[in-house]
C-alpha cells in the first residue's frame, strides 16, 4: 500500500523498462524522466577507479542531472556494469553485438555490479551498490541462434544481452546473488529507504 504521496514526488532517471517495471510491480509511485549523460566520457575519465566506484558515479550522474531541474523531488539514478575476466562490457549494438557478447561470455563466470542512489536538491541522500556472479553454460551455436531469435531485440537493452527473468534463464548454470540486483536495481534496500521517506507506508 502506498501513502498519499503523489508519483511526482519520486522520479526514476533511467530509460530501463525493467527498472520501471520492478518499481511499478512493487507498488512504488513514480514517474520517469530519462537522464541524458555521456556515459562513455564518464567511464573514460574514471578508468583508474574500481568497477563498483564507476557504477556508482554513473548512477549518481544520472540522478544529479535530473535533480538540477527538479530539486524538490527524490530522484533515483541507477547503473549496471558487467565485468568478465577484467573486461568491461557495454550494451551490445545490434544483433551482431549480441552474438559477440554471448559468445565471449559463454562458458565463463561474470559479475554484474549494480549501483543505485537517490538524490534530492543536488545532494545524494542514499546509495547502494551490490554485485552478483553468474555462470553461463557452454551452449551450442545452434542454441545461441535460436535464443536470440526468440528473445528478440529487447535483449540489446541489457548489458549482457540476456534477460534472466525469461528465456535468458536457459543460458545459465548458476547465479550467486540477489535476483533484483541481476535485473538492475537493488530493490529491497531501496524500498526500505522509501519507507523511511514516507513514499511508501512504513
Amino acid at each position: 500500500m502506498t501513502s498519499n504521496h503523489h508519483a511526482a514526488d519520486l522520479i526514476l532517471a533511467s530509460a530501463s523498462r525493467v527498472r520501471a517495471k520492478m518499481l511499478a510491480n512493487a507498488g512504488v509511485p513514480f514517474r520517469v524522466i530519462i537522464a541524458d549523460i555521456d556515459e562513455q566520457a564518464l567511464k573514460d575519465e574514471n578508468s583508474a577507479q574500481g568497477v563498483s566506484e564507476v557504477a556508482g558515479l554513473l548512477a549518481e550522474a544520472k540522478a544529479l542531472k535530473i535533480s538540477q531541474d527538479h530539486p524538490d523531488n527524490l530522484v533515483i539514478g541507477a547503473d549496471q556494469i558487467l565485468e568478465c575476466d577484467g573486461r568491461l562490457f557495454d550494451k551490445p549494438v545490434g544483433h551482431a553485438g549480441a552474438i559477440a557478447h554471448l559468445t565471449a561470455l559463454r562458458g565463463q563466470q561474470h559479475r554484474l555490479i549494480t549501483s543505485a542512489c537517490v538524490v534530492k536538491n543536488g545532494e545524494t541522500v542514499w546509495r547502494e551498490t551490490d554485485n552478483a556472479r553468474l555462470t553461463m553454460r557452454n551452449f551450442s551455436d545452434e542454441f545461441l541462434a535460436e535464443y536470440l531469435e526468440k528473445a528478440g531485440e529487447e535483449v540489446q537493452a541489457s548489458v549482457g544481452a540476456y534477460r534472466l527473468e525469461d528465456i535468458g534463464a536457459q543460458l545459465f548454470t548458476g547465479v550467486e546473488g540477489d535476483f533484483f540486483t541481476v535485473l538492475g536495481l537493488p530493490l529491497l534496500p531501496l524500498l526500505e529507504f522509501l519507507r523511511g521517506q514516507r513514499i511508501l507506508t512504513p
